[in-house]
């Protein structure tokens, strides 16, 4: 059996990939701090963990199926609320690095050997249009998001495809999720944003064929689960004007 692990699994963008995992007949582990809840949660297998201990993380993650032929990171930390630099905490720029950046090195630094050893085998890091864009009121999560594409980026390199193909990919639009309902005022309509259920057919396409013209590549996910290469194109800026609460 395919075995899958989603690092952000329980709601969002990682929810999407996992339930399509699931419903492509994967063994799908789930890690998070919080449970799956919901229609799919059975299918899914929660290990819980907290990125933010590294050395614990460390543990669970060692802990993980010794083969593993796919992996998704998409754990996030956004902060409470868009603030211009000179207002940030040090204690969210800190959170923005242990999650965005460090937790992601942490799991492919760990499950690289699993993941070699499931060849070939595929790494989905979902990304953002930050990484391109930059933005009022978001330094902390630009920056780490482009460290985050540099890392990545530097692994797909280094990776030989035949073995670990590395993807990224990223929402065409704002995603709706409990993080950015958190966000939001109660009466905010989301009719335009996307879901994780967004990412299901990305997801189901790199099971069936294990990313095999992919390795390397950049996809944009659009609303209703197309997906292309970034390209050329930057993709549509989600910034405000600075100002601009969000």
């Amino acid at each position: 059996m395919t075995t899958a692990v989603v690092v952000g699994g329980s709601t969002g963008v990682g929810r999407g990939v996992a339930d399509a995992w699931a419903a492509a007949g994967c063994r799908v582990l789930t890690l998070n701090r919080s449970r799956p809840v919901g229609p799919g949660a059975e299918l899914l297998e929660h290990v819980e963990v907290d990125l933010a201990e590294p050395d614990a993380a460390r543990v669970v993650l060692r802990s993980l199926p010794d083969e593993i032929d796919l992996l998704c990171y998409s754990a996030v930390y956004f902060t409470a609320g868009r603030a211009p630099l000179a207002e940030t905490t040090e204690r969210d720029w800190e959170a923005q690095w242990r999650i965005n950046v460090h937790g992601l090195w942490l799991a492919l630094h760990t499950l690289l050997p699993a993941l070699r050893r499931a060849a070939p085998s595929v790494v989905l890091s979902i990304s953002s249009e930050v990484v391109y864009n930059a933005g009022p009121m978001r330094a902390g999560y630009a920056a780490t998001k482009a460290a985050a594409r540099g890392l990545v980026e530097s692994l797909a390199q280094e990776e030989d495809p035949d073995v670990v193909r590395v993807v990224q990919a990223l929402p065409a639009q704002m995603v709706d999720s409990p993080g950015i309902r958190a966000r939001r005022p109660d009466d905010f309509d989301y009719a335009d944003y996307m879901t994780g259920d967004d990412f299901g057919p990305l997801a189901r396409d790199l099971v069936e064929r294990r990313a095999a013209d992919l390795a390397g590549e950049v996809l944009v996910v659009d609303h209703g689960g197309a997906f292309r290469p970034l390209g050329d194109t930057l993709p549509t800026s989600q910034s405000r004007p600075a100002g601009v609460s969000a």
